[in-house]
């Protein structure tokens, strides 16, 4: 059986080797940014100014600089090394006020120096998904989340009707199936490491009775995932009518974890 935190490490080790390209692979991609608007309006509207939020899985700190530049003061964690060395390098060239970054995986939230309590915590695009217990994070972010707080996740779902077709299409049945299982090994660099991949119901259980369920939004149901960039490019005008289309359906049930990933908002009891 595995270490407490050895995935997530093995996960910062793969993510090591792509930190520098991240950015331009996905973040700074059509498909990045307008998967990634979803979840910030869905976030501003939760995350006030003044308030102190704990990120989990920051990635390179696009998302931290986002909450910093709307007066929110960010506490950030990572598993990698590399991508916290990204993340610090955007924090000095955007002048954006102060955000803590730290290099530390979300199994060891509890050992943030720090005794505050947050206003809230965010986790976006599939980090949480390299944790097989998410009941573990809900028990050590409810010691650090003030009553009332709300929390953002963002997780792939275990069935993306794009990648089904997709991969399908292609005659990759493993790939296009690769998620229902509910878990998978991934393989990025030399690193190889495994994927969970839980339903809305099954994060809503590990996380009571700390946290209750509020709600949930598809992101990418009808807009493609991040490696169909070079489709999106190609068909500019069948993407604008995919994203119209996803805005209408995104929040419905059933529909709304059919895509590459949902958006979930849970509230500390």
């Amino acid at each position: 059986m595995s270490t407490l935190g050895e995935c997530s490490f093995a996960a910062g080790r793969a993510f090591d080797s792509i930190a520098e390209a991240y950015d331009q692979l996905f973040t700074n991609s059509k498909v990045g940014r307008t998967q990634r608007d979803v979840v910030w309006q869905r976030a501003a509207n939760l995350f006030p100014a003044g308030g102190h939020i704990l990120e989990l899985n920051c990635g390179t700190g696009e998302d931290a600089v986002f909450f910093a530049e709307r007066g929110i003061e960010v506490t950030a964690c990572d598993a990698s090394v590399l991508m916290i060395h990204q993340a610090r390098t955007r924090q000095r060239r955007d002048g954006s006020r102060p955000i803590q970054f730290h290099v530390l995986p979300s199994e060891r939230i509890n050992e943030l120096s720090s005794p505050e309590m947050f206003d809230g915590a965010f986790s976006n695009f599939s980090g949480l998904n390299c944790i097989a217990d998410l009941a573990l994070i809900a028990r050590k972010l409810a010691r650090r989340m003030k009553s009332g707080a709300p929390v953002l996740l963002c997780l792939s779902t275990r069935f993306c009707v794009w990648e089904m077709l997709h991969y399908t299409f292609r005659g990759d049945l493993h790939r296009a199936f690769r998620r229902c299982a509910g878990n998978s090994q991934v393989s990025i660099g030399s690193e190889s490491f495994p994927v969970y991949y839980p339903t809305l119901r099954s994060v809503a259980r590990s996380f009571h009775p700390f946290f209750r369920f509020r709600s949930a939004t598809g992101v990418g149901v009808v807009v493609p995932p991040s490696y169909m960039e070079a489709w999106v490019a190609n068909n500019p005008h069948l993407f604008g009518f995919c994203s119209a289309i996803d805005r209408l359906i995104r929040g419905l049930p059933g529909i709304r974890v059919l895509g590459d990933h949902m958006l979930l908002h849970l509230e500390r009891v």
